[in-house]
């Protein structure tokens, strides 16, 4: 069988474990994370941004968390957590964990980069007009840190989508279960429809980033942000790169 005759199955498109429905787990996985994951980094990225306290510490917890070894976690964490909890959440739980694990130091490191980067001739124009140090960040550097923060985000996205296959090691649905089961069974067309299929999603997701980008960031702040962004690519997952002189917020 060839990968186009596995997708023109039908059996694959219905039932408890059709591609819509490993799909959707494979989403709820991924979203349920990326939520958790904007929850923590958000609001202490703006926070570390806005005053600066605590960035090495953050930067260097963030680099640790992205050092880890992300199967051997999860089955860590099973291991720890399966013997207390007698239902499904003692495997989805962890896959949880490990994936926000994994999403959070991109999310954080733009948003620090996008605060601390924020245009200061905008950041000087507003206090003189007489806002306030909050006024300015929420009225300012906020909006200006636009187009780091959705970068961070989708790569944290991108992140979290290629890897919640794992979720497949510890027996819970999603993508991942057409590439182990297939291993399982030496069905590589099988394992081969499986990595199309998280490839595919991954694209999605991508291309969505994109237009909500174009959507809601005006071009001009994008290519002032520029010179951070091609900065930011350079520094390695979770690391909060420090500001220049010139974009720091004065």
């Amino acid at each position: 069988m060839t990968i186009l005759d596995w997708f023109l199955d039908p059996a694959q498109w219905a039932g408890a474990d059709s591609i819509p429905v490993q799909v959707g787990y494979h989403l709820l996985y991924s979203g349920t994370a990326l939520l958790i994951a904007l929850a923590i980094a958000v609001p202490l990225g703006v926070y570390i941004g806005y005053t600066g306290r605590g960035e090495l510490l953050v930067a260097g917890v963030a680099n640790a968390l992205r050092a880890l070894p992300t199967f051997g976690l999860l089955v860590l964490v099973v291991m720890l957590v399966a013997p207390h909890i007698g239902s499904r959440l003692a495997f989805v739980g962890p896959t949880i964990v490990v994936l926000v694990l994994l999403a959070a130091p991109p999310i954080l490191s733009g948003t620090v980069a996008g605060i601390q980067g924020a245009d200061p001739g905008a950041v000087g124009a507003a206090r003189a007009t007489g806002y306030t140090r909050p006024q300015i960040l929420w009225h300012v550097q906020v909006p200006c840190a636009l187009p780091l923060f959705l970068s961070g985000v989708r790569n944290a996205t991108l992140q979290i989508v290629s890897t919640a296959t794992v979720a497949a090691y510890v027996s819970l649905k999603g993508l991942g279960r057409y590439i182990i089961d297939g291993r399982a069974s030496s069905d590589y067309t099988q394992m081969a429809a499986g990595a199309i299929l998280v490839a595919v999603v991954a694209l999605a997701l991508e291309l969505a980033f994109l237009g909500l980008e174009r959507a809601v960031v005006s071009p001009g702040l994008t290519r002032a942000q520029l010179p951070i962004l091609r900065r930011t690519s350079r520094v390695r997952p979770g690391v909060v790169p420090p500001a220049s002189p010139r974009e720091a917020t004065p």
